[in-house]
């Protein structure tokens, strides 16, 4: 059975990603593999040097939340209508993990980009030049600037329940900085 593999960041452009590749699970009647790859913060050298199982395993869980809650954001769950779903967190460099996963010709490998980027990024370049599969590179949602200032001037009062009277949010003036 062919597969369509999804890298998963937790990132608006992976959701984005992930919904594509259930889409085209859901078309084509494949499996959908959906992939985090997480590697230590310090890299791999430094960690190599000074082991510790712990803080690895704490890192693994985190990788594990953040393709749960994907799934979550994504679907509500389990994407309806695709015969097989698979998760993996794995532990690597992104490129090369998600190239050795989606290894197979028959394989589709979707990644997401940030809105805007017509090449994807660092990672989107390696896998579209070592992928032996096609690669579906999804842009993320553009969101309007009025959005994105609002967000960079929001406070921690601003995602309360009745945060726009509490705060003093008037629409035009930013995210509910008194006034």
């Amino acid at each position: 059975m062919s597969r369509v593999v999804v890298g998963v960041s937790g990132s608006l452009g992976s959701l984005a990603a992930l919904r594509a590749g259930a889409r085209e699970a859901r078309l084509g009647g494949r499996e959908l593999v959906a992939a985090v790859v997480w590697s230590p913060p310090e890299g791999e050298g430094l960690f190599a040097r000074f082991p510790d199982r712990r803080w690895a395993a704490l890192w693994e869980a985190e990788a594990a939340a953040t393709l749960d809650r994907a799934f979550e954001e994504a679907f509500g769950g389990d994407p309806a209508g695709v015969p097989v779903v698979r998760r993996h967190v794995l532990r690597g460099d992104t490129g090369w993990t998600l190239c050795e996963l989606a290894g197979r010709p028959d394989d589709l490998l979707v990644i997401g980009a940030r809105p805007g980027r017509r090449s994807g990024g660092r990672v989107a370049r390696r896998l579209r030049g070592r992928a032996v599969c096609p690669v579906l590179t999804v842009p993320g949602p553009v969101l309007p600037g009025a959005w994105l200032r609002r967000l960079r001037r929001a406070v921690p009062a601003d995602f309360g329940a009745d945060a726009p009277r509490a705060a003093g949010f008037r629409p035009g003036r930013g995210a509910g900085r008194p006034s």
